[in-house]
């Protein structure tokens, strides 16, 4: 299949993804635009030998180039209470590296008495960039961030899915993804075999990926 058909093809994608951002002060056609931009560039870059679905690689390539509209217009702020909570974050890291414990984000939020959520959403935006990974076939993927507003923009997503993931799911999501725990921790707290959590993780993995796009 040559690059223009294959382009053509997942047209469909960019369409799915910028409905995502209707209603947010810019027209459709601006963010399909965008979005398109992100198409070719993915199309462009992908590497099919690293062994992920180019959707996979695709979705936030263009998810970027959509986000970039609102970063370059100034669309998207952080809320005042979003702000005082990461101030606060911020002081907590200090104290708690001052005391020789390692700042985790499992950790800030206790040390605040604010959700595990609460407190990555705090901490992402401080950070200039962030990063996730998403595992497929074995295969990792990261997926840099270019901005606080990016970050807030995906976690506050995410939350929403994570209100329709089961209680088990949720946990596993929240231990792996928010307080940093590996396969391996996760099982033992989880009373899972890594190989369980593995399986678990990609199923929730692909749960997740359904209800963002």
């Amino acid at each position: 299949m040559d690059r223009d058909e294959f382009i053509k093809q997942n047209l469909p994608l960019v369409h799915s993804l910028a409905n995502r951002f209707r209603g947010r002060g810019i027209d459709y056609e601006e963010l399909f635009s965008a979005g398109s931009v992100g198409l070719v560039k993915a199309c462009d870059n992908f590497d099919e030998s690293r062994g992920l679905m180019f959707s996979t690689y695709a979705v936030p390539v263009i998810l970027g180039e959509i986000k970039r509209l609102f970063r370059d217009g100034g669309s998207v702020k952080i809320s005042r209470s979003l702000k005082e909570l990461s101030l606060k974050a911020a002081r907590a890291r200090e104290e708690l590296e001052k005391n020789g414990e390692e700042a985790t984000v499992s950790r800030v939020a206790e040390y605040l008495g604010v959700s595990p959520e609460d407190a990555a959403e705090a901490v992402a935006a401080q950070s200039p960039t962030i990063s996730l990974t998403c595992a497929e076939d074995n295969a990792e993927l990261d997926i840099p961030t270019e901005s606080r507003e990016s970050a807030i923009i995906d976690k506050l997503a995410l939350r929403q899915c994570l209100d329709k993931l089961s209680d088990d799911e949720r946990m596993l999501v929240v231990l792996r993804y928010f307080r940093g725990r590996s396969q391996s921790e996760t099982a033992q707290l989880l009373g899972l075999t890594q190989v369980s959590v593995s399986r678990k993780e990609r199923k929730i993995l692909d749960k997740l990926k359904e209800m963002l796009v």
